[in-house]
């Protein structure tokens, strides 16, 4: 993140690199950067004659160094944008004699999704040693999504509640791209500076507020048995929205996390929050649920969750239904 704000940062203030290698798991912010250069280096009459946008499926080294080696036309800078560059990297070292010596007048941007430069390699060395700029686009952990979403819609007038930031990111994961169009849509429909709740993301997204499976881990860590069933029973009729895998998968984890919980010597928020990779808003369920569940429940919990798994699967039994699933699922924890 702090190196994309640098990038923003140099731009505004006419500071460049010849080339941009933007590589890594998380395109979102590979497209962003790639975005921001292409509207913000040169003026809308520049960019007719240069600015060129290519693609790795499309193109060859050798006519990407062609047209970087090219001067602008009417002015200072030219930018040539390689979008889906990840399909060169059989031939992605060719790039290195014109790192070496690259053209001034060019900003060359790389889109390298889903991949790593190797460090070992020349290319590597080369764009370090010789004013290249290099970003790697890490994946966000699930517990520093919030966080991103809260400073991304800051950046733009609006507030989230914790609840609301929570829901997104149990229904959309940490699918970043995923989660900005959905935010887009909403601040379409909402008022200018509005705070974004629960309600809203229920009524324009359609994620249920009351029922989904933050409320199902916060009703199970609380042992409010009627709750619980209610969502289950919820779950049950909507198979499609709320597969079984997926609220599996949350209470694993959560059990799992639990049982790290009891394994800390230190209980403060902080050092929790730290230890379980969560936000510190979501400690106190922790606590909650750490009185209602011992260390060996926990244990027995994970170890049932596990089998439960087998099942869904088909291992050892026939295969169960949906409803009987969930209903076996929270009979085995609760």
């Amino acid at each position: 993140m702090e190196e994309v704000k640098q990038i923003v940062s140099n731009i505004r203030q006419g500071i460049f690199h010849p080339i941009y290698f933007l590589y890594g798991d998380e395109p979102y912010f590979i497209d962003k950067v790639a975005s921001y250069i292409g509207e913000n280096v040169l003026s809308e009459e520049e960019r007719g004659f240069n600015q060129m946008i290519l693609y790795g499926k499309d193109t060859s080294m050798d006519e990407v160094i062609s047209n970087a080696k090219r001067y602008p036309m009417m002015a200072e800078k030219q930018v040539i944008i390689v979008r889906e560059a990840q399909h060169l990297s059989r031939m992605i070292e060719k790039l290195v004699p014109y790192a070496e010596q690259p053209q001034e007048s060019t900003l060359l941007v790389f889109c390298y999704k889903y991949k790593k430069l190797d460090k070992r390699k020349k290319l590597y060395k080369t764009l370090l040693s010789n004013n290249g700029f290099l970003f790697e686009s890490k994946k966000l952990y699930e517990n520093q999504v919030s966080d991103w979403i809260r400073g991304l819609l800051k950046g733009k007038g609006y507030t989230i509640t914790h609840k609301a930031s929570m829901l997104l990111v149990e229904f959309l994961g940490t699918d970043l791209s995923r989660i900005n169009n959905e935010l887009e849509k909403l601040m379409l429909v909402l008022e200018d500076g509005s705070e974004i709740s629960p309600e809203a993301i229920e009524h324009h997204i359609g994620i249920s507020k009351d029922f989904n499976n933050f409320e199902l881990k916060k009703a199970i860590g609380e042992r409010d048995i009627l709750k619980a069933s209610r969502i289950i029973t919820y779950f049950a009729q909507n198979p499609r929205e709320n597969p079984f895998v997926v609220t599996l998968s949350l209470l694993h984890n959560f059990f799992s996390q639990l049982l790290q919980y009891h394994g800390l010597h230190d209980h403060n928020p902080k050092t929790v929050a730290s230890a379980l990779r969560i936000n510190p808003y979501f400690v106190n369920e922790y606590q909650t649920a750490a009185r209602n569940y011992s260390m060996r429940r926990s244990s027995e919990i994970v170890s049932a969750l596990r089998e439960l798994d087998l099942k869904g699967k088909g291992v050892g039994a026939s295969q169960m239904s949906h409803p009987d699933l969930l209903k076996e699922m929270l009979a085995k924890i609760v």
